[in-house]
């Protein structure tokens, strides 16, 4: 009979239960079944590897032998299992994409596209920051792209890396006729009777946005939370105003402002899973992303200025 590796898992339950009967309801098997195992088992491997009492089990120094060599090959193999799944979840050498609406994963998109035209690249946008991040890290992507507020933490700290692509201040977006639209940049406090409209999202920034408000000596007397495309069309016709990106592009009837003294900053993120094979290409895709956001902040800032 040849060795197996299920022999092996056999040798370490019988050991780790001290007795057969334990190790033979563990394993969910008969204790005579397992008896005959264990003896086929002792045939193959020339010896005696457990001593029988009447207090149960111990090893031999045959059986300890075996034990320690089993102790190190089964977690081994249960990492290359893992290692192969994460393998052919990740496809052969694509990038796939994660991130939160913006205009920086088009960017991010482009330039990778370019800089290998040969292989495959596919993207999933989500307004929540942890779904993102959560599929990185269980391999379903290959690189997050998410911001958060200020110095927050970003999700999956202990099993994701990330490094810093940029930080913006944040802006408000106000209707091209708004009163003050003209100026250069306007302090929250003057924003104070507007009504405000903001996306989704499970990150801080609503709590950041709501505690600079407070600072600022106003609570926000009306938040409309609704999508892009309707946040966009209430600050148009001038039903709310909106905080936004540096990077937000240039649209109809819209003009972006800073905020005075800069009370909320937006700092956008890439993240990879550290024992991933795409991880040999985070520098890559770093510099693509940083790249994007350079571009995306001057064509923002001519359009806006």
């Amino acid at each position: 009979m040849d060795l197996e590796l299920r022999h092996l898992r056999t040798v370490r339950a019988i050991a780790d239960a001290g007795s057969l009967t334990r190790a033979a309801t563990a394993l969910g098997l008969a204790q005579p079944a397992l008896s005959a195992q264990l003896k086929r088992i002792e045939r193959a491997l020339g010896g005696t590897l457990f001593l029988r009492g009447r207090e149960g089990v111990r090893t031999t120094p045959l059986g300890e032998l075996v034990l320690e060599r089993a102790r190190v090959v089964l977690p081994a193999l249960c990492e290359l299992q893992e290692e192969a799944v994460r393998f052919a979840r990740e496809g052969a050498g694509g990038y796939r994409l994660g991130g939160t609406h913006g205009p920086l994963l088009g960017g991010l998109v482009d330039r990778i596209a370019r800089a290998d035209p040969g292989a495959p690249v596919t993207t999933h946008t989500s307004w929540s920051e942890r779904e993102i991040a959560g599929g990185v890290a269980e391999g379903r992507l290959d690189f997050a792209l998410i911001g958060v507020c200020g110095e927050s933490a970003p999700p999956e700290p202990g099993r994701l890396a990330w490094l810093e692509v940029a930080r913006d201040p944040v802006h408000v977006m106000l209707a091209a006729d708004h009163p003050l639209s003209a100026r250069r940049e306007i302090g929250l406090a003057e924003l104070a009777a507007e009504a405000w409209t903001d996306v989704p999202g499970d990150g801080c920034f609503g709590d950041c946005f709501a505690a600079a408000c407070v600072r600022a000596g106003f609570t926000p007397a009306c938040v409309y939370e609704t999508d892009t495309a309707s946040c966009v069309h209430l600050v148009q016709v001038g039903r709310a105003v909106g905080l936004c990106r540096a990077t937000f592009p240039a649209t109809p009837g819209i003009v972006t402002r800073p905020l005075a003294g800069t009370p909320l900053v937006w700092r956008h993120l890439l993240g990879w899973h550290p024992a991933a094979r795409a991880a040999t290409r985070a520098a890559a895709v770093l510099d693509h992303a940083r790249a994007a956001h350079t571009e995306a902040l001057s064509r923002s800032a001519s359009a806006h200025h």
